[in-house]
């Protein structure tokens, strides 16, 4: 009786441990999260322009060519990282580069693009938060492949640095006009 007692918490521990060492050995990819942005139009928003003194209206701005949109901060350590491979991204033919300044101080990011360099054509102050709730940002960076049409394409969940920039360019070459 006592044996037929233990079979049943064994098998319970045994499949717990196969789950456990199958979770730890599948090839999992933290920058894979799902969007449901994927294949939708780009999520229409009026902000200030960090450089002009013009609104930034994402009609305007997308959908007669492709854009990397990059969301980034001065404060984010990953951001500082990751911008020299913006820049290297913002001389590529036909890609037009799009920077969304979340939560920042507008100074603070002007200076810091004077001092890392500047690969965008347009920067969108997102002082509040709201356009990274509309597209969907769990943290910074972020940056999205939006085509021709205005469809995002392709979501890219933290910093792009050397071991991801050539899959990443590989997306934003197939998805250009």
């Amino acid at each position: 009786m006592k044996k037929q007692l233990l079979i049943f918490p064994s098998i319970v521990f045994f499949f717990i441990l196969l789950v456990f060492f199958y979770l730890l050995i599948i090839d999992r990819d933290p920058t894979e999260l799902p969007s449901v942005l994927i294949e939708k139009k780009v999520p229409r928003f009026e902000a200030e322009s960090l450089l002009d003194d013009k609104k930034f209206i994402s009609t305007e701005e997308f959908g007669n060519k492709t854009v990397i949109v990059n969301f980034f901060a001065t404060w984010c350590k990953p951001c500082r990282e990751e911008h020299p491979y913006i820049k290297r991204l913002s001389n590529t033919k036909g890609i037009k580069i799009i920077g969304i300044n979340y939560k920042d101080n507008p100074q603070r990011t002007i200076k810091w693009l004077k001092e890392l360099g500047n690969p965008y054509s347009n920067i969108a102050i997102d002082s509040n938060g709201q356009i990274g709730i509309d597209w969907g940002v769990y943290g910074l960076p972020e940056t999205f492949i939006v085509n021709a049409e205005g469809i995002i394409k392709y979501r890219h969940v933290g910093p792009i640095t050397k071991k991801v920039y050539n899959n990443f360019y590989s997306k934003v070459i197939a998805n250009r006009e």
